[in-house]
């Protein structure tokens, strides 16, 4: 609805309005303008350090994780052999103990899940903690 700045007149040549796609124009320019400013801020508090240099320095290797898979029937297979829980809790307990071992668990979206829990209970009879689930983006 209009607005009237003056009372009277039936003509619409006097009725003001108020734009608002200029103004959200702006609102956005400003708003772009202050994200660009605090994002080059950010890295401005930065401290300059000069790194010391070492002459005998080992490389940290990660370890990949260990990768097992249970099928729809619930067979359980780790690298492309059939394996047991308790042949998984003996294969695991005979690596070397590290703190980075890791599993990794790819279950069909189908399987039993008492089949893959059997498979967490024994990761975890071995001593591993570290057990993670494969799943693929939608």
């Amino acid at each position: 609805m209009p607005v009237k700045l003056q009372g009277g007149g039936d003509d619409h040549e006097d009725d003001a309005r108020i734009e608002i796609v200029p103004l959200i124009d702006i609102m956005f320019f400003l708003l772009a303008s202050f994200m660009m400013v605090s994002l080059s801020m950010t890295q401005i508090h930065r401290v300059n350090l000069n790194l010391p240099r070492m002459a005998n320095t080992e490389r940290q290797i990660k370890v990949p994780p260990i990768h097992l898979a249970v099928d729809v029937h619930g067979v359980v297979t780790w690298d492309s052999k059939t394996v047991t829980p308790t042949e998984v809790t003996d294969r695991l307990k005979a690596l070397p103990p590290t703190d980075e071992t890791r599993v990794m668990i790819g279950a069909d979206e189908a399987s039993m899940t008492g089949q893959v829990l059997k498979v967490m209970d024994a990761i975890r009879a071995a001593g591993i903690d570290k057990i993670s689930f494969e799943t693929k983006k939608p």
